[in-house]
């Protein structure tokens, strides 16, 4: 979590050449958050939301995987770090567990654009963590705020230049084949500022089959146009040739070689490559009459095919366009003798996914189409939220959202007869929170909200073989409860705790049927738990943070022809996770981070038949820098990952076939790098 300090390192600046005595008081910053959408200082949002900072996301990472920057974040488990194919794995609370690669059930924003689609799934391949400034996470079910599939929010603001106006050069190197350089320039010039980044990644992966070649470029440009109006223009590319997927494993596969490939991925060569494009527009006005408007606008062309690991119609693809825009406006008045913040806007995207499937023979030999059909997403969502503060220190926040989404499949595969089809979903979402600043920079709160997850269209796949769409399937609903503490202290203690119980409706879970994945509203869940981050600034030089997660995900009702799994545990989420981070921050660029995390057990199938062991992992990383002269700077870094070797799995399937449930990870990783800044 953000450190909520001043750094280190300034601090050091400001004691003596004597080394005189430093104070143990040390002034905590005022931080605001905007993923909630309406701009609130921390300690006046009731809510779980929390913030990594730039430090957290760079120093000494390897900026390739979200997990790295989310460590510290309780609530909040990724899966899959080493399988680029599939992608991380994103759960919040619970919500994105069930996702077989991606992620679903989480909305995902980057720089205000809306990396989640209509239909509810999203990508993280094309995050910059290189340009990345600070990550907001919203735990907890807020489709009040994002509508579908926001069973929590993850939110990427990247540099626009005028926090970083410097040119950098970087280079890594690692096991496994690691190898990434990268490139980034920033500055203002008059009205006009910039930041652009550049990188590209080579890794041969620690298992067969696992080789990854990707670039990424992410660019914003910024004008201010006078009168406090400004126009941002946001370029993201992604191309990404070879993601190999070496599938997954039996146990007695894994007891085997860890290291192999599942069966038939070589074979068949599995893997994806994408190409992607995002353009983004942005025109802020902060003098729009009494208040403030945000104008966005956003589009995306992605290109996309995949190979899976067996013979018959597994190659497959889409040539995607996703687009839309959003509209707020933002005002503070008194109603009557109370202060009233509130937004209201409204958001508008489409997604037409052509897609595409072909045969393959057991050679190999790619043959005459499958499928080919066009499906079309398109939501609309109009939205209203309110802060009225009824004292000084409590404030009452309630919000609401209309939200219809339409899905349509227009069959263009004419020899198996026509398989079109819609559906619409109409839903309302509501919110309610209390907050109450006891002193200065510490707060309780509570809330209440309700979220709602449609399936995506491959959770619409109908099992009896006919297409169009799953006439059995519908949304999950969401009711969330949440209290919540979080504070600071002048002797540098920090605190976010939280306490939260989330009851699910007709919860989507994935099994598997003939080879094929499928999906089925399997009665209701529920998710109880307390939420920990603790934070210690003991001195300029030291800092300890930790976060604990205790948790309790199960199926209070979920009927199968196999037998009534109610009591089971929810595959694929561990219930106990405990993170512990030291740092050291020596003058200057000096530093050294111990990270010791635990992972609990967690089972991988919904029968609870099959157990996945908990385990540590110990990292450790360290770095310096060196003045060469005016402004330019050399900075080194190493870096420990796993530094005790121990086995343990990268990403479990949930429901697997022929029980390949595992993805094993690898042992102990190094990797060094260099950069210069000028």
């Amino acid at each position: 979590m953000t450190h909520r300090y001043l750094p280190a390192s300034l601090l050091l600046g400001a004691l003596s050449a004597s080394g005189a005595a430093f104070s143990q008081t040390i002034s905590p910053e005022v931080m605001e958050v905007t993923a909630p959408r309406l701009d609130r200082e921390l300690y006046a949002t009731p809510a779980a939301v929390s913030v990594v900072d730039r430090d957290s996301i760079a120093q000494g990472q390897q900026r390739v995987r979200l997990d790295e920057s989310l460590v510290t974040v309780p609530g909040v488990f990724l899966q899959n770090r080493d399988n680029f194919a599939q992608g991380e794995r994103l759960a919040i609370r619970g919500f994105g567990a069930r996702a077989p690669f991606g992620v679903r059930g989480v909305t995902v924003m980057v720089d205000g654009i809306p990396y989640t689609l209509p239909d509810g799934q999203a990508q993280l391949d094309a995050i910059d963590l290189d340009s990345a400034q600070r990550i907001e996470v919203i735990r907890g079910p807020s489709s009040v705020l994002y509508g579908n599939a926001a069973g929590g929010v993850l939110s990427v603001t990247t540099a626009d230049g005028r926090d970083d106006q410097k040119t950098r050069l970087g280079a890594e190197i690692g096991s496994d084949g690691y190898r990434k350089y990268r490139f980034s320039d920033g500055g203002v010039n008059g009205p006009w500022s910039h930041h652009v980044s550049v990188s590209a990644l080579n890794f041969d992966g620690y298992r067969d089959q696992s080789q990854v070649e990707k670039y990424h470029l992410n660019a914003k440009v910024r004008r201010e146009l006078g009168n406090d109006r400004a126009l941002t223009a946001i370029v993201n590319l992604l191309d990404n040739p070879r993601s190999e997927d070496p599938g997954g494993l039996t146990r007695e596969q894994v007891d085997e070689d860890r290291n192999q490939a599942g069966d038939f991925t070589e074979e068949y060569d599995t893997g994806q490559n994408v190409d992607q494009q995002v353009l983004g527009l942005q025109y802020e006005d902060l003098s729009a009459g009494p208040g403030e408007l945000y104008v966005k606008g956003f589009y995306l062309q992605r290109d996309f095919e995949q190979q899976l690991p067996y013979p018959g119609d597994s190659l497959l693809g889409y040539e995607r366009d996703y687009f839309g825009g959003s509209a707020e406006y933002h005002q503070d008045l008194l109603l009557g003798e109370l202060p009233l913040r509130y937004v209201v806007g409204v958001d508008v995207a489409r997604q037409e996914d052509d897609r595409w499937r072909r045969n393959v023979a057991f050679d190999g030999t790619v043959g005459g189409d499958t499928a080919d059909e066009t499906q079309t997403a398109t939501s609309l969502g109009i939205f209203a939220q309110g802060d009225l503060d009824l004292t000084d220190k409590l404030t009452l926040s309630l919000g609401t959202r209309y939200d219809r989404v339409d899905f349509d499949i227009d069959d263009d595969f004419g020899s198996d007869g026509d398989q079109s089809g819609d559906r619409t979903f109409r839903e309302w979402s509501g919110s309610a929170g209390l907050s109450y600043r006891y002193l200065p920079t510490h707060q309780a709160y509570v809330n209440t909200g309700t979220s709602f997850e449609t399936p995506t269209f491959s959770e619409f796949a109908n099992p009896s073989g006919v297409g169009g769409f799953n006439p059995a399937v519908e949304p999950q609903k969401a009711w969330n409860r949440e209290i919540g503490l979080r504070g600071n202290f002048d002797n540098g203690v920090d605190y976010d705790l939280a306490l939260f119980s989330v009851r699910v409706r007709d919860e989507l879970v994935p099994y598997n049927e003939n080879g094929r994945d499928f999906y089925r509203n399997a009665g209701d869940s529920s998710r109880d738990g307390i939420e920990l981050a603790l934070g210690w600034q003991m001195t300029p030089s030291w800092r300890l943070d930790s976060a604990l997660t205790l948790a309790r995900y199960e199926f209070d009702e979920y009927d199968t022809q196999d037998g009534n799994y109610g009591g089971n545990r929810i595959p694929g989420l561990p219930e106990q996770t405990w993170m512990n981070r030291l740092t050291w921050q020596g003058f200057d660029e000096r530093f050294a981070t111990l990270e010791a995390q635990y992972i609990g057990d967690m089972v991988a199938d919904d029968a609870n038949d099959v157990a996945v062991d908990d385990y540590w992992l110990v990292h450790l990383r360290a770095g310096d820098g060196w003045h060469l002269g005016g402004d330019t700077l050399l900075k080194g870094y190493v870096g420990v990952r796993n530094l005790f070797d121990r086995e343990h799995f990268a990403n479990v399937r949930i429901n697997a076939n022929n029980d390949r449930y595992f993805e094993p990870a690898s042992g102990r990783t190094v990797y060094a790098g260099m950069e210069v800044a000028f």
